[in-house]
C-alpha cells in the first residue's frame, strides 16, 4: 500500500500480515478522493477506525491542515504511528486509541472530513453518523465519507445529512453524506 498521489506521493506504508486490518484499496482510494478533491485543502480531517492510518495520509499529502486517527486496536495504532512517523506528519497528526464514542468527544473541533471505514456489517455507520451529528461534529458543507460492503444498505438520508454520492466497486461502496438545511429542501 502507498501514497498514491500529493507531497508524499509513492511513499509505502507499513501494514499487517494478515487479514485482522483490511487496508482501503489503491482503486478504492483514488476514487473517493476524486470525489471529494474539493473538500481537502486546508480541511481538518478524522479518519476513524483507521486502521494504518492510510486515508489519513493521504489526505494530508494532499494538503489536508491536520488529521485525527482514531482506532481502538493497540496493534492498528502502532502501525498508524509508524506511518505518520514514515511520512513525517508527527505535528499534523493527533492520534486517539479508544472506542469510537470515546474517542470522537476528545476531538476539540469541527471536521471537514470524516473517514468511517468500520468493520463491514458490524452496524457501527449509523450509530457513528449519529453519533457525529449528536456532536455537531461535521462542518457546514464537509462531508462523511462511508466505505461499506455494497450489500450493506445506508439511507439516502439520516441524523441531518443527506447522500450526496454513492459509488460501488465490486464488493465494495462508498456512500459520500453532507449536512443538508430540511427547511431549503421544502422550498
Amino acid at each position: 500500500m502507498r501514497i498514491i498521489a500529493g507531497e508524499f506521493k509513492g511513499r509505502r506504508l507499513n501494514v499487517p500480515k494478515g487479514h485482522k486490518i483490511r487496508p482501503t484499496s489503491d482503486k478504492v482510494k483514488e476514487a473517493i478522493f476524486s470525489m471529494i478533491s474539493a473538500n481537502i485543502a486546508e480541511a481538518v480531517v478524522i479518519d476513524l477506525f483507521s486502521g494504518t492510518g492510510n486515508l489519513g495520509l493521504e489526505s494530508l499529502s494532499r494538503g489536508a491542515k491536520r488529521c485525527y486517527f482514531v482506532d481502538k486496536s493497540r496493534d492498528s495504532m502502532k502501525f498508524i504511528l509508524q506511518n505518520i512517523a514514515r511520512c513525517k506528519q508527527e505535528e499534523k497528526a493527533i492520534t486517539i486509541i479508544g472506542d469510537f464514542e470515546n474517542a470522537i468527544k476528545k476531538i476539540p473541533e469541527k471536521s471537514d472530513i470524516i473517514f468511517l471505514d468500520p468493520p463491514y456489517n458490524a452496524g457501527f455507520l449509523a450509530d457513528c453518523i449519529c453519533f457525529i451529528s449528536e456532536l455537531s461534529l461535521l462542518s457546514k458543507g464537509g462531508v462523511i465519507v462511508a466505505e461499506h460492503e455494497a450489500g450493506e444498505p445506508l439511507p439516502d438520508m439520516t441524523s441531518g445529512y443527506i447522500r450526496i454520492k454513492e459509488k460501488k466497486y465490486g464488493t465494495i461502496a462508498i456512500s459520500i453524506y453532507s449536512t443538508y438545511d430540511s427547511e431549503e429542501d421544502n422550498i
